[in-house]
This record gives structure tokens, sequence and C-alpha cells, in this order.
């Protein structure tokens, strides 16, 4: 994920990761691109190596705290 962040030119910090949970530290203005990366990233993590017969959904939100 850092990989295609940085690719972006964006400057997300993953600060956190609890089970199924990443928290980032973004700039306000990145965070619309920021989330549409994570969520493709995060909804690919299987493929190539596992094809699901249901797709996984990520749901995604920016909060200020």
């Amino acid at each position: 994920m850092e990989g295609e962040l940085a690719d972006a030119k964006l400057n997300a910090i993953m600060l956190l990761q609890v089970h199924d949970e990443l928290i980032f530290e973004v700039p306000e203005q990145e965070v619309k691109d920021t989330i549409a990366i994570v969520k493709d990233v995060m909804e690919g993590a299987p493929h190539p190596a596992v094809a699901l017969n249901v797709p996984l959904q990520v749901d995604a939100r920016a909060a200020d705290n």
C-alpha cells in the first residue's frame, strides 16, 4: 500500500493496524484520493493468490481526531 500511495504522490502515513482496521494520518486535501487507493488495495488484497466467490467490501471514512 505504501508503494501505491507514494506512486500517487500522497503524504498519507499509516499509523496503526488493528485486525482489519487501518488508521492513517492524511493531509485534509488528500483524503479523497487516499481513501480511493486504500479501498482499491484492500479490496484487491487476495488477488491473484486467491479467487474469492464473494468480493471483499471495504468501508472507509475520514474523521478529525
